[in-house]
């Protein structure tokens, strides 16, 4: 294997190496033109190296200093959504554009429901008044009957809405517990195949380490023949002596 590896190399002095492999598609999905994540969480022994996490950081920053893509881009990759449609209700229309608007809600005027003390000698405003009076009075009344059916239907009202939600807090808290058993499997899974390719990785680590060794050695071993080579060819000039026979007669051998 070191023999190939020297054969494929080019005429420079740099030192053979194992070539790393090409580099994958990108991540499918809203990640498009994402470098695809290699991290090995559960066997990687740098994460608690402060050095490290410097590093880390570093590249981070970096990135996001390289990348065009800004935080208000990050919802595009996903679809848009629904417009309201406000068509058959003109108050929830113009509530809508109000609070789009950051406009301050409108304030109940309760001032046609205040009876004042009208002149002595208008007898419109004293027949407006009356009437303000009588509107003011049927309110009263109305609340009354509102407390009154509150005091009698409340309690059981309160207990069955509060029914309902225990309901859905037990169907969210059902729905919660098994997507954390979901995560809690994949992670699980996770970290057995990692601490079992760990023993995998480590051996083609060293592995890759003895060839590239090797290959040093070789290249080494390579550049002193070349050396020793152009040693002789030099004393063969001083002392005029032909090469071109002997070179031949090794190219016709091989």
């Amino acid at each position: 294997m070191a023999n190939n590896t020297t054969a494929t190399a080019t005429s420079s002095s740099e030192i053979l190496m194992l070539e790393a492999p090409p580099q994958g598609p990108s991540w499918p999905g809203p990640l498009t033109n994402a470098e695809i994540i290699d991290a090995l969480p559960y066997i990687d022994e740098d994460y608690a190296n402060d050095a490290v996490k410097k590093e880390v950081d570093r590249m981070v920053e970096e990135e996001l200093r390289r990348s065009a893509k800004k935080p208000a881009d990050f919802l595009k990759d996903l679809p848009p959504l629904a417009k309201p449609n406000f068509k058959n209700n003109p108050v929830l229309a113009r509530e809508h554009d109000r609070v789009r608007a950051s406009k301050p809600p409108v304030v109940l005027d309760f001032s046609r429901d205040k009876a004042e003390m009208p002149k002595r000698t208008d007898e419109a405003a004293w027949r407006q008044a009356l009437h303000k009076a009588q509107c003011f009075s049927q309110h009263n009344v109305v609340r009354l009957e509102n407390l009154d059916l509150i005091d009698k239907y409340g309690p059981d009202a309160w207990i069955k809405y509060n029914n309902v939600l225990q309901s859905l807090l037990s169907r969210l808290q059902k729905l919660t517990h098994e997507r954390s058993q979901m995560i809690e499997t994949v992670n699980r899974e996770r970290k057995h195949h990692q601490q079992n390719t760990a023993y995998e990785l480590n051996a083609l680590s060293a592995q890759w380490k003895e060839l590239s060794l090797k290959n040093i050695e070789i290249q080494a071993a390579c550049a002193k023949i070349e050396n020793y080579i152009d040693e002789f060819r030099k004393e063969a000039v001083e002392r005029g002596w032909d090469l071109k026979p002997m070179e031949n007669g090794l190219l016709n051998s091989e």
